[in-house]
């Protein structure tokens, strides 16, 4: 079973991105779940959401305390909040940012990605300048880190699922996907 945890804050789109991602893997054959953990409900407030995903069926009905790998949508998270509390060594730790972290100690047992999803759903016009909506980018770019599910399963789950600006948040997850870069921690010690 792969089990993935999203962190972000109120109003950006947390929950909303797990439930896609969710979506297009159960497109791509796959069993799923999705569910938030919310704790002050207001916007800006740090939310967690999760993930399961599993070719057999999923019985497990609890939150994820140790996640294969993180989604962090908002980088000022990474100095207030453990986004690594129970990652498991050498999984991914994909980062809303347009650079890599300058500390990497704290994520010396894990693979580092970024991309500069404001960047992106600012060009296609997702949200304003001073709250970019950067899900629909976020799961493409974490569809090209982990090698799953297909490009093609997170378009059709926008396509289905976003209300508004369809065409936008596809273009936005694509280019996520083309422009994500990675780093891996194993290759500096």
């Amino acid at each position: 079973m792969l089990e993935i945890r999203f962190h972000g804050r109120g109003g950006q789109g947390t929950v909303v991105a797990t439930t896609l991602l969710a979506k297009a893997f159960f497109q791509a054959g796959y069993q799923v779940q999705s569910f938030p953990f919310f704790g002050v409900e207001r916007r800006g407030a740090p939310v967690e959401a999760y993930v399961r995903v599993d070719k057999e069926e999923i019985l497990l009905r609890t939150n994820v305390s140790s996640p294969d790998h993180i989604v962090v949508q908002d980088q000022t998270l990474l100095h207030s909040i453990d986004v690594t509390r129970g990652l498991k060594p050498g999984g991914w730790i994909l980062i809303n940012s347009p650079a890599l972290p300058a500390d990497l100690k704290p994520f010396e047992k894990y693979e580092l990605a970024w991309v500069d999803a404001n960047r992106i759903a600012l060009k296609h016009h997702l949200g304003t300048r001073t709250h970019p909506i950067a899900n629909t980018p976020m799961i493409g770019a974490f569809a090209r880190v982990l090698g799953m599910p297909p490009v093609d399963a997170i378009v059709a789950a926008i396509r289905e699922d976003v209300p508004g600006k369809v065409k936008a948040n596809v273009r936005a997850a694509e280019e996520a996907y083309k422009t994500v870069k990675t780093f891996r921690t194993s290759a500096v010690g």
